[in-house]
């Protein structure tokens, strides 16, 4: 089923069709404020085992449990600390996940075995009624292929997972354009196990000290949340982080062609403006990294095996929502060159 939720009579109806598919054990895939999520019945685990069948996903992987109230993430834990309640009352709804303490509700292979569960409220009017009209709560990863860029429209989900899943809710474009933050909540100190749309400065403003997981980078252990153990948001071809000016940038494009390879280049428009490339796909302004944030999986989506050899991508500065971007951008990287 396809639902093209552009009409606001048909709605309701639209969405229930979605709600008694996901209630009858089907995977459905929905818009939220950051990415497209692909949904399943948390508490059943031949569900949620669908969502691991479409998307390819390793079982050790742990899922994030969406809910439609800070009443309902009660329902899934042992108990909610007090800086995980300042959060909750601060970002959710938002682009914010909670680690905390599981009571067993949620199935098993959602935790991937783990005594801790990953909650989040998203923010967005077809998640939230489509968590109200299901009334229960949904695993929801990526509504992609395990590995690649994150779906930010239906038709990125439509590509990748077609006469896998059982419908799409499309509803436009989503807004944050990167995954939810996720945070440790289980500790004295809160601690970020993935960037995303809630910057660590932020945290720190509710809650005062968060510290990062060393592991965000690479950790050969079971990860406890999504993100941090395997490669993800690949592009289909090779992509390369430059780190430099723009003549340095340029001299990497001029020696890959020297080479006979087809070089495409993703930049912010700034740099773009001042590079020669064959292909250049500009994707938002240094001044204004949200910008960035929202356009990154669209662009790297957006080159083609056909047209390229190798991307070029610039760094991006790590401040707010900076670090998010080159967390993913350097998941995604098959090579870093940096000008010493």
């Amino acid at each position: 089923m396809y639902w093209k939720i552009d009409d606001k009579e048909n709605i309701d109806t639209q969405i229930e069709q979605a709600a008694t598919l996901l209630r009858q054990q089907e995977v459905v895939a929905f818009p939220t404020e950051t990415v497209y999520g692909l949904g399943a019945d948390a508490t059943n685990s031949a569900a949620v085992e669908k969502i691991f069948l479409a998307k390819g996903r390793p079982s050790d992987n742990p899922l994030i449990v969406h809910v439609s109230s800070p009443h309902e993430v009660s329902k899934y834990v042992q108990s909610i600390p007090e800086p995980a309640k300042k959060l909750i009352a601060a970002f959710m709804p938002g682009p914010l996940t909670v680690i905390l303490e599981s009571n067993g509700v949620i199935a098993e292979n959602v935790t991937a075995g783990l005594e801790t569960v990953g909650v989040r409220i998203p923010d967005h009017p077809v998640a939230r009624l489509l968590l109200e009209k299901a009334a229960i709560p949904l695993a929801a990863p990526s509504a992609n292929r395990s590995g690649k860029p994150s779906p930010t429209n239906a038709v990125h989900v439509h590509h990748d997972l077609n006469g896998k899943i059982a419908g799409i809710l499309d509803g436009g474009q989503t807004g944050v354009g990167l995954e939810s933050t996720v945070v440790d909540c289980t500790g004295d100190i809160p601690m970020i196990l993935r960037p995303g749309g809630v910057t660590r400065e932020q945290l720190e403003a509710v809650v005062g000290k968060v510290m990062v997981d060393p592991a965000l980078v690479q950790s050969k252990d079971k990860p406890k949340s999504p993100g941090m153990k395997y490669n993800h948001y690949e592009p289909d071809v090779p992509l390369w982080l430059i780190k430099g000016n723009a003549n340095f940038f340029q001299k990497k494009i001029n020696q890959l062609t020297e080479q006979g390879k087809k070089v495409g280049v993703m930049a912010s428009g700034e740099l773009a403006e001042q590079l020669k490339a064959p292909i250049t796909h500009p994707c938002g302004s240094r001044q204004n990294l949200s910008e960035v944030a929202i356009q990154l999986y669209d662009t790297l989506r957006s080159f083609k095996q056909t047209e390229v050899d190798v991307i070029l991508c610039e760094f991006f500065e790590e401040i707010g929502v900076g670090q998010a971007i080159m967390n993913r951008l350097q998941k995604a990287a098959s090579r870093t060159i940096v000008d010493k």
